[in-house]
């Protein structure tokens, strides 16, 4: 197996290493290929899932976390620089026995370690009964990608938030829940995660090629793709959101249509006093993003008491954020 060197020390973004994937799939000579990448916190969904189900967008955002999606299935997982992201290029092509084969190697690097680690479910490395390692699965052409995250020294609390919807209820058991189920290598060696690196490259390749500045030129050509809004965002079919909320206004409700977190529709309800054109007020928020910062700017142009009678905007934003 041939380990995979950039010529530069530059961190990248996840999308990149993506692109990577593909680029060696497509280009180079049918072989077994395997690298290892860290990123700046990110969060990435699998190819078919709806982002809001699966990623607290308003945590994301305000903590400046990057969102990608991938080309294989699987679910959404949280990225640090202290996770490892590694992946595989094969020209096997059974599901089973690539995951077999190459997450079986990685199981063994971690054994001779002396830790109890194990091969579980559909795409889980274990270690002591908790996940340590989550992969994914796709192809290119006649070639196999596998890819997976290995978790290192991760926050865990930050994981938690990240890739909890904002629609279910977060509360620090939630955090808990997720110490209970998941854990870093850090707790269980005494070695860095640079010394691990190596470790890993010492015992799964036995050939090491670097990419010339012509290959990365073609890899951004690539990760080009996986920028686009389109293909972030979309998988994601429209949807309904509900927000409900008393304030010295009164009752207000509003029930919003959104495709790909822009406002389609909006409509407002309740026991309010309207003083002003309802309709004129709403569409202002047609094709807006919906983040608060994007409605606030929103708010900035306008007057709300002058629609609703002592509605005001930090009561507005309260409630639909």
């Amino acid at each position: 197996m041939k380990y995979v060197n950039y010529p530069f020390e530059d961190i990248k973004r996840l999308s990149f290493y993506l692109a990577t994937e593909e680029y060696l799939a497509l280009n180079f000579p049918k072989d077994e290929y395997f690298f290892m990448w860290q990123v700046k916190p990110s969060v990435i969904f699998g190819r078919n899932q709806l982002i809001e189900n699966e990623v607290n967008l308003p945590y994301v955002r305000e903590n400046n976390i990057m969102m990608y999606r991938r080309k294989s299935g699987g679910g959404c997982v949280y990225s640090d620089f202290s996770n490892i992201m590694f992946s595989f290029i094969t020209p096997n092509f059974n599901k089973d026995f690539v995951f077999d084969n190459y997450l079986g190697k990685v199981v063994n690097v971690l054994k001779s370690l002396g830790l109890n680690a194990e091969f579980s479910g559909r795409n889980d490395i274990l270690i002591d009964g908790m996940k340590v390692s989550g992969n994914a699965f796709y192809k290119v052409k006649d070639r196999s990608i596998v890819h997976g995250t290995m978790l290192f020294a991760t926050d865990f609390s930050v994981m938690a938030q990240a890739i909890t919807p904002v629609t279910a209820k977060l509360e620090s058991k939630g955090i808990d829940s997720v110490r209970k189920r998941v854990t870093n290598l850090s707790d269980h060696l005494t070695i860095d995660i640079e010394t691990f690196k190596s470790y890993m490259k010492q015992h799964l390749v036995d050939e090491q090629i670097t990419l010339s500045t012509e290959d990365i030129v073609k890899i951004e050509e690539i990760e080009k793709e996986y920028l686009t809004e389109e293909f972030v965002f979309g998988k994601n079919p429209g949807y309904s959101v509900i927000k409900q909320g008393y304030v010295k206004a009164g009752y207000l409700e509003f029930r919003i249509e959104l495709k790909n977190n822009k406002v389609k529709k909006i409509n407002l309800m309740g026991d309010y006093f309207l003083l002003g054109d309802q309709d004129y007020l709403l569409h202002k928020f047609h094709h807006v993003q919906f983040t608060k910062e994007a409605f606030s700017k929103v708010l900035s142009t306008i007057k709300l008491s002058d629609f609703v009678m002592s509605l005001t905007e930090e009561d507005f934003l309260k409630i639909l954020f």
